[in-house]
């Protein structure tokens, strides 16, 4: 059987209650407990810089079958407050999301978000992946938005 890859893109928008700066130094302040903030409990992140805008995060998640590593490339563009975000292992390899802060007056932040998801399935159905991907993706940013505001509202 003939393994297919399937491109994938999506996109979303999900507001902060904190400055685009603030926002933008939140989100890229990588730490290893960055998976329970999101209510993944069995993965671990390791992170090494390459150089101040490039890091090398190897994210591990473990199961009932085994262990997935997956290896990303993150581009830091602070200037643009934006990055990107590359899988260079695992089983969405080539993955890519780019994401961009802007600001909505001096209070609010929007993430806007683009994604590149590739699946490598014998069969695979594009509308249904894209819908899934981005249920999952706004989830997780309404709850990483709930962390942030919580982490900086003391600051």
């Amino acid at each position: 059987m003939n393994q297919i890859a399937l491109a994938v893109r999506y996109y979303f928008s999900q507001r902060f209650a904190v400055p685009a700066q603030r926002a933008f130094d939140w989100c890229t302040d990588f730490d290893p407990k960055d998976y329970l903030l999101m209510g993944e409990a069995n993965a671990k992140r390791q992170i090494s810089y390459i150089t101040d805008a490039t890091i090398i995060l190897t994210d591990v998640f473990l199961s009932e079958s085994g262990s997935i590593e997956k290896q990303k490339l993150v581009q830091l563009y602070p200037n643009r407050l934006s990055w990107t975000l590359t899988h260079l292992t695992g089983p969405n390899k080539y993955s890519q999301f780019l994401y961009k802060i802007t600001a909505e007056g001096k209070v609010f932040s929007t993430l806007n978000f683009t994604g590149l998801h590739i699946e490598y399935y014998e069969k695979a159905n594009a509308t249904l992946l894209a819908e899934r991907l981005c249920k999952e993706n706004v989830a997780a940013w309404k709850l990483l938005a709930k962390a942030m505001a919580e982490d900086l509202k003391t600051l």
